[in-house]
């Protein structure tokens, strides 16, 4: 599903284009406060105006260290924030003809590399947009510099940028802000940051979006965490207080850590990524199979890392499209208590995880990757197919216990499985056992063409959510209905999370 601009009330406050003339607006509200201490580094700046912001198109932000004068960050609002049109096509781009190389322990961020150096064989993005190195991608993202809510504006310096036991004060040029004079001087806006890290001993971090936490943002703890942990002693616990976290999250390498929210409810991860807002290089396929280019358009990503937990959470993006809410690639990892919202493949999972209890709502292909994902009780709704499963033969596909579909639409057939740019996936697998459906036609798969005819696609027990079971009369031919006797040795081993998924 593909469409060419974000549609996020988020953003539509912060746009790039000329408005007309309004009254003075002016600061009534900072965040950290003038002359604060203790800030922590990773801290977002966010302002509170008189009246609803409007987002210019000229002037710098600029962050001085107050003791030696120097820059520490800037923005230019020049720049535009994305792009806001997909890319062309471009029939000559390839998969990465090589691996990807995942090296763990370099620590490239915007201070030591020029955000858009290509991590790979890709070329370079000559597009002039705001980039940020996030995660230690050196390709970086695309980002808006400033996000406006009504009045209350967060100002989004590039990552990695502020030290600890330093001395900061801001500048906003005119223009920056629609109707605002901006702030000036070294006295305007100042702050301290906290005298030193948390101690590289310390395995439990916070992380309050108010301040109060060994950091400010998801980001800023994953980043402290390093690369690729041997031991689950070794392994960080990562707790995160509730909270509106705005914030787009990429990190890789991580092992052992778990993530853990105060409330799903209460803790928000989310952001304004797509596919157009932050695409694959125009040479570089999409990626396909594994080793190739990773991925820019998840709100929430984590990327070559295994042995994960994931506790209540919710992981948004606020954009349409081809749109993750979450994309998560490495092995044995679990989620449990999570919401992840999408739209277009909301959830793009490659390599083993476990589900427990989570509830996933995207607009279609809702369910993307190439598996094995073991499913536990969750709740899936859906506009348009539910799944597109890719699995090969080495590992195990989508295997569902216990859960609930609900289709928003007539079009949310549970999966489908279309000549993909010539291919298919003869080895796709997808499982329902003892599943509640609600809203699903009556045929129940769509479209698959003839590579994918020798897919395994099994059900047992659907049932409505009165507990009635459901007709199959006019399923698709590829859903083979189980039989209670005859394949209850089936039905067991699918049943059982560790053949599934090996662990």
């Amino acid at each position: 599903m593909r469409t060419t601009k974000c549609l996020v009330a988020a953003i539509v406050a912060s746009a790039f284009s000329v408005c007309p003339m309004q009254a003075q607006n002016t600061v009534v509200g900072m965040m950290p406060e003038n002359g604060a201490v203790e800030v922590n580094p990773d801290t977002h700046l966010r302002l509170t105006m008189a009246e609803d912001a409007v987002i210019g198109t000229k002037g710098f932000i600029t962050v001085y260290d107050k003791q030696t004068g120097r820059v520490a960050d800037r923005l230019d609002m020049s720049i535009p924030a994305g792009p806001t049109e997909g890319q062309p096509r471009n029939p000559s781009a390839q998969y990465t003809p090589v691996p990807y190389l995942y090296k763990a322990h370099q620590h490239i961020t915007n201070r030591n590399t020029k955000a858009g150096t290509p991590s790979g064989v890709n070329a370079w993005d000559m597009g002039r947009y705001q980039l940020d190195i996030i995660g230690g991608f050196s390709d970086g993202f695309h980002f808006y510099p400033i996000i406006a809510h009504g009045k209350q504006l967060t100002i989004y310096l590039h990552h990695n940028m502020l030290d600890y036991d330093r001395e900061y004060y801001v500048t906003i040029d005119k223009g920056v802000i629609k109707g605002c004079n901006g702030i000036k001087g070294k006295r305007g806006w100042t702050f301290r940051t906290k005298a030193k890290a948390p101690a590289p001993e310390q395995r439990v971090l916070t992380v309050s979006a108010d301040g109060t936490g060994d950091f400010s943002t998801v980001q800023g703890a994953l980043d402290f965490i390093p690369d690729s942990v041997s031991t689950e002693q070794e392994g960080y616990k990562v707790m995160v207080k509730n909270g509106d976290y705005e914030e787009l999250v990429y990190f890789r390498n991580k092992r052992f850590v778990t993530i853990e929210g105060e409330s799903r409810e209460g803790v928000l991860i989310h952001y304004p990524n797509n596919e157009v807002f932050n695409p694959h290089p125009a040479d570089i396929k999409t990626n396909e199979v594994k080793g190739t280019f990773p991925s820019r358009r998840a709100a929430f990503a984590a990327d070559n890392c295994s042995d994960l937990t994931f506790r209540n959470l919710t992981l948004k993006t606020d954009c349409k499209g081809q749109a993750e809410g979450l994309l998560v690639n490495g092995e044995r990892n679990y989620f449990e208590n999570v919401h992840i919202i999408g739209d277009g493949d909301a959830l793009q999972a490659n390599g083993s995880c476990y589900w427990q209890n989570c509830r996933i709502d995207g607009g279609g292909d809702t369910i993307l990757g190439r598996g094995p994902s073991f499913f536990n009780h969750c709740v899936i709704t859906s506009y348009g197919a539910f799944m597109w499963i890719r699995n090969t033969d080495e590992n195990h596909g989508n295997i569902f216990v216990d859960c609930h579909f609900k289709g928003l639409s007539p079009y949310a057939e549970l999966g489908r499985l279309p000549d993909n740019k010539g291919k298919n996936y003869p080895h796709a697998e997808c499982v329902l056992l003892n599943c509640t459906l609600e809203g699903i036609p009556a045929a129940g798969w769509g479209q698959t063409d003839d590579g994918a005819k020798t897919a395994t696609i099994l059900e047992f027990n659907s049932h409505d959510p009165e507990g009635q079971p459901v007709s199959t009369a006019d399923r698709h031919p590829l859903m083979r209905q189980l039989d209670p006797i005859r394949d209850g040795a089936i039905i067991g081993r699918y049943a059982d999370s560790r053949w599934v998924l090996g662990w």
